[in-house]
C-alpha cells in the first residue's frame, strides 16, 4: 500500500464528520481488530474525487475475533452502536464467523478467513476493500490488502477473489455505483464487460 495515498485517505477521513463520528463510536465498542470498511470509507472519497454528495446512511464494522463467532454478538454490538448513534444504519459483523452464512446467503462454499486483512482482500471490489480504524491514541489505521490505488483513480474493478463476475454486476446494478457516480472507470477486462 502506497504511504502518500494511505496518508490521503486519513487525511480525507479527519475532514469528514461523519465518519469521524462514526470512528469514534465504533472505538467505543472496545474491540481489539476491527474497522469500519466499505460504503462508509469509499464513498466519501468517489464523492470528493467527483465532487458529489452522496451521504452514507450505512456504516460496515467488521472485526475478526475467532474465539467468538455467534452471530448473536454481532446483533448486540450492532444494537449497542445504533444505541450511541442511531443517525445511521449499522451492520456489524465479525469476519470469523462469515464462513458460517455464506454459503445461504450467497450460494458456494467460503473457507474461513485467517484474518480481518485476509477478508477485506476477498470483498467484492478493489476500491471497497479498505477500512479505517480509530486507535486509542486517535491515530488513523488503514486496512487495505489490495492497495488504494482503485479507490484514489476512480476505478471500479472486481476482485476476482471475492466471487463471480456474475455478483459482480449485480452489486452494479444494486449498489447504483455508476449512477451516483458517472465519472468511474471500469477496466475493459471481462469482468467489466457488458457494464457499461
Amino acid at each position: 500500500m502506497s504511504a502518500a495515498l494511505a496518508e490521503r485517505l486519513r487525511a480525507l477521513a479527519r475532514a469528514e464528520p461523519n465518519l469521524m463520528r462514526a470512528l469514534h463510536a465504533a472505538r467505543q465498542l472496545g474491540l481489539q481488530n476491527w474497522c469500519i470498511a466499505a460504503g462508509a470509507v469509499r464513498n466519501p472519497v468517489w464523492d470528493r474525487l467527483f465532487g458529489c454528495t452522496s451521504p452514507t446512511a450505512d456504516v460496515d464494522l467488521v472485526y475478526f475475533d475467532a474465539t467468538d463467532t455467534d452471530p448473536q454478538r454481532d446483533r448486540a454490538l450492532q444494537a449497542e452502536l445504533r444505541a450511541m448513534a442511531p443517525e445511521w444504519d449499522w451492520e456489524v459483523v465479525n469476519q470469523a464467523g462469515v464462513h458460517h452464512w455464506y454459503e445461504a446467503s450467497y450460494g458456494g462454499v467460503l473457507p474461513p478467513y485467517r484474518s480481518l486483512d485476509d477478508a477485506l482482500a476477498r470483498w467484492p471490489e478493489t476500491a471497497t476493500a479498505v477500512g479505517l480504524r480509530l486507535e486509542p491514541d486517535d491515530r488513523l489505521t488503514v486496512l487495505a490488502p489490495l492497495g488504494l490505488q482503485d479507490l484514489f483513480d476512480g476505478v471500479l474493478r472486481h476482485n476476482p477473489a471475492g466471487g463471480s463476475v456474475a455478483q459482480f454486476q449485480q452489486r452494479l446494478v444494486d449498489k447504483r455505483f455508476l449512477q451516483r457516480w458517472p465519472g468511474l472507470r471500469m477496466p475493459r477486462d471481462g469482468a467489466a464487460q457488458g457494464c457499461r
